[in-house]
């Protein structure tokens, strides 16, 4: 293999390409950055999945519900790649990165030289650590091949246990009603999502499914998956209780897919951690998406966000900023949901208990409301709940850091861009 330096050419003084690790929705992004922002030079994307890039939200929703077709998941139509030329390596895993030789080894022994990296390798899916979790009809959910397993399980009257009432539980959830599947929840925390949205909030969520028959069970704590003859029966709790099942999806968090950063040397907490150029501890490697923990200029501090918004938004940065410019991820997050007829859109970033009030314009019991997080006086951040059309100012609002007047805030008569 010839030898690299620092000026991304090799020892034949060849011009090597920008890699791309995850071919995800911000792998491709990624490329498309590259390519509008006039880099004419190699673009390699490598995934290990042998399906093209494509979006992961339909999976929890339409695409699981049947309402969406798979072609509408995928991020470019198959030909793109070859257009733009974008080398797409499907199926294929890298094993390791060494930065000092800016090359990446991937499982067939092969070798792939870069002059930037960029690694937007996501997350894994959370194993549930007890007796049972082989069985057959134990689903998690993070591939377009799960969701079309966990589809097949959606019928009338078949018995869904859901372990997780975080957003793929509650969506996962709702779609199984919708199929007319009876559907059992176990959550640890006393309500669903109560770390991220806070106890006013999680309560609205809790009365949504609720009322469309979703039999909630908190405080559970799961022991071990009961099964026959290799396929799961039910779910046995702590206390003795056995809720029994037909199919099992568990929704307990994901974890950033750090292995071959950590490998490499890179700085990891939380996620590879980066600056607010998405550059990593190495100056030539970037990390975006699920797996980056960046540091945040507007919060002045690192957070890593597991959302969709992130996926499409900091590959750009990533992008420019591989190419040398002065670019800077500064956006608000943003992410939503759609559980049967409630959409939202939540904006803006509270840490779990970070905050001293919430005030809704508008009433939860209405299901058409907005909430607004505050601290000292200031929004953190702002949840749009079948409202449309509001989650400009609400971002305004959060960036410009001013102490709001709570009244006028909870007044709908008040447009939010007068607050």
């Amino acid at each position: 293999m010839a030898t690299t330096d620092s000026t991304g050419t090799d020892g034949a003084g060849r011009q090597r390409p920008i890699v791309i690790v995850g071919a995800s929705l911000g792998g491709a992004k990624a490329a498309q950055a590259l390519r509008e922002a006039g880099y004419t030079g190699g673009i390699v994307l490598i995934g290990e999945e042998h399906e093209r890039p494509y979006e992961r939200p339909p999976l929890s929703k339409g695409y699981l519900l049947g309402k969406s077709s798979r072609e509408k998941i995928y991020v470019h139509p198959p030909e793109w790649y070859a257009e733009h030329d974008v080398t797409l390596r499907l199926g294929t895993r890298v094993v390791s990165i060494d930065p000092a030789a800016h090359t990446v080894t991937l499982a067939d022994d092969g070798q792939v030289e870069y002059a930037k990296l960029l690694l937007t390798t996501g997350s894994v899916p959370r194993r549930l650590p007890v007796p049972g979790g082989d069985f057959g009809g134990v689903h998690y959910l993070r591939r377009v091949e799960d969701s079309e397993r966990i589809s097949k399980e959606f019928r009338p009257g078949a018995r869904i246990v859901v372990i997780g009432a975080g957003w793929i539980g509650l969506e996962t959830t709702a779609a199984a009603r919708t199929a007319g599947a009876e559907v059992t929840v176990l959550e640890a925390a006393e309500l669903p999502l109560l770390r991220v949205l806070g106890r006013e909030v999680a309560q609205v969520f809790a009365d949504l499914h609720r009322a469309h028959g979703v039999d909630l069970r908190f405080g559970a704590q799961v022991a071990e998956l009961t099964g026959a003859d290799g396929r799961v029966t039910g779910v046995r709790l702590g206390d003795g209780t056995v809720v029994p099942a037909d199919a099992v999806v568990v929704g307990v968090g994901i974890a950033p897919d750090t292995a071959l950063a950590e490998a490499a040397g890179l700085e990891v907490e939380n996620g590879i951690k980066t600056d607010e150029h998405l550059r990593t501890s190495d100056p030539d490697i970037h990390a975006a998406g699920d797996v980056a923990n960046a540091f945040h200029p507007l919060l002045g501090r690192h957070i890593r966000v597991e959302h969709w918004a992130n996926a499409v938004n900091q590959p750009q940065t990533a992008a420019r900023a591989m190419l040398g410019e002065d670019a800077v991820y500064d956006r608000v997050p943003y992410f939503f949901s759609d559980q049967y007829d409630l959409g939202m859109e939540y904006v803006g970033w509270v840490e779990p208990g970070g905050y001293d009030r919430v005030v809704f314009r508008g009433d939860p019991a209405t299901r058409e409301f907005i909430a607004f997080w505050l601290s000292e006086g200031k929004i953190l951040a702002g949840m749009n709940v079948n409202v449309w059309d509001v989650t400009d100012p609400i971002r305004t609002l959060i960036r410009s850091g001013r102490v709001v007047d709570p009244a006028r805030l909870a007044d709908p008569e008040v447009p939010l861009g007068d607050i």
